[in-house]
């Protein structure tokens, strides 16, 4: 079965940048479609971005249009999160996870399902925004 690696978190001031990594063991991963989703104390499992498993269908929560970028490497098995102007409310434990699509359910809809829909998930690492 597949397993999901996070890595990339760390603290960083506000307006600062971080590229989380997801990296994928199994040669399956290919078949994947493959979300980041976040968690804060107190609140809600959060869906920030998914990719279908072909990488043409993208899917971003409102808060994080236009500073975080999803893509895959399918030749290093890997799903980046590249998170620009970053502020305090994005601090979360960000997880990544991973479920096979099917024929009718859009990968927004997947995004926003969240731990409904995906069943692989990694162990998550932290983002802290603070100065």
């Amino acid at each position: 079965q597949l397993q999901l690696v996070e890595s990339g978190g760390g603290l960083v001031q506000p307006g600062g940048s971080l590229n989380l990594s997801c990296v994928a063991s199994g040669y399956t991963f290919g078949y994947y479609a493959i979300g980041w989703f976040r968690q804060a104390p107190g609140k809600e499992r959060e869906g920030v971005s998914c990719i279908s498993n072909g990488g043409d269908e993208l899917y971003y929560t409102d808060s994080v249009k236009g500073r975080f970028a999803i893509s895959r490497d399918g030749a290093k098995n890997t799903v980046y999160l590249q998170m620009n102007s970053l502020k305090p409310e994005d601090t979360a434990v960000y997880y990544c996870a991973a479920t096979l699509p099917d024929r009718i359910t859009t990968i927004k809809e997947m995004c926003v399902l969240g731990r409904r829909r995906f069943g692989i998930w990694g162990q998550g690492t932290q983002v802290t925004v603070s100065s």
